[in-house]
């Protein structure tokens, strides 16, 4: 079995900071949280632009150069609602360490992310919804077959298609976790890979609450099967409740460093 995928989350334009170093197009405050996340565990960074309606295509360029020239072509999850940044950075894009991921798909208005997908070699992250919450684990299902035929339709190998449940916050949806956790566990049982927003579910609970049930919340889903989730790396308790639970389902090798690792 493989190791989890984290895909650090933390260059984001809902930062002001990040916000303004992409308006700027100053690479330093980009940078810096690029290395921040790769030094605690990162695997892909997501890149998420906004809308970037206006010079979406030329901002994403550039930050995809920006941040593979300087941390030796390490993989991008490249996130936007602007189609046509997406193209233009994956035409700059470096695949020596691992395909671009496409984020992200859904069976509603954004279904052709998936073609983009598939008209590029690149992995889409395919949100089992249709532009609101699904109503259960047999709609997400649903949801999941549809993506998955169409993706395939296109050429696309299934393990290129990352099916995300929709992770909801907790408080004041707390009936949707259980759905969500099984909604994993009948993916894997197609041999599905999966990811998802895990920061969601601890959205709006006090501060020092948000590490212990994403922490949380990240062991269960492994349980289940999952096999990434978009976080912020620079949890440390998350962190290394997902060393251990890959130690635990036994996708990683036991050593007493292995949290250092």
């Amino acid at each position: 079995m493989a190791k989890f995928i984290v895909i650090g989350e933390r260059i984001h334009c809902i930062s002001p900071v990040i916000r303004e170093a992409m308006e700027k197009r100053d690479p330093a405050p980009i940078l810096q949280r690029a290395k921040e996340q790769l030094d605690a565990g990162a695997t892909y960074i997501d890149v998420n632009i906004g809308p970037a309606e206006n010079d979406g295509e030329d901002l994403m360029k550039w930050a995809v150069t920006t941040i593979q020239n300087e941390f030796d072509n390490v993989p991008l999850a490249l996130d936007t609602a602007n189609k046509a940044a997406i193209e233009a950075g994956i035409s700059v894009y470096n695949r020596a360490k691992g395909k671009p991921i496409v984020n992200s798909a859904d069976a509603g208005d954004r279904l052709s992310y998936i073609d983009l997908a598939a008209a590029n070699d690149a992995i889409v992250i395919a949100l089992c919804s249709a532009g609101s919450v699904p109503a259960d684990v047999d709609e997400r299902m649903a949801f999941c077959q549809q993506m998955l035929e169409h993706g395939m339709t296109l050429g696309m190998e299934a393990e290129d298609l990352w099916f995300d449940p929709l992770f909801l916050v907790a408080k004041g949806m707390q009936e949707q976790q259980k759905a969500i956790m099984e909604s994993i566990r009948q993916f894997t049982e197609m041999g599905l890979n999966t990811t998802g927003g895990l920061s969601n579910v601890s959205n709006g609970m006090p501060k020092n609450m948000r590490p212990i049930m994403d922490s949380t919340m990240v062991a269960m889903c492994m349980a289940m099967g999952l096999t990434s989730a978009i976080v912020n790396p620079c949890d440390q308790r998350l962190m290394e409740a997902v060393k251990s639970a890959d130690i635990l389902l036994d996708n990683s090798l036991y050593a007493d460093s292995y949290l250092e690792l």
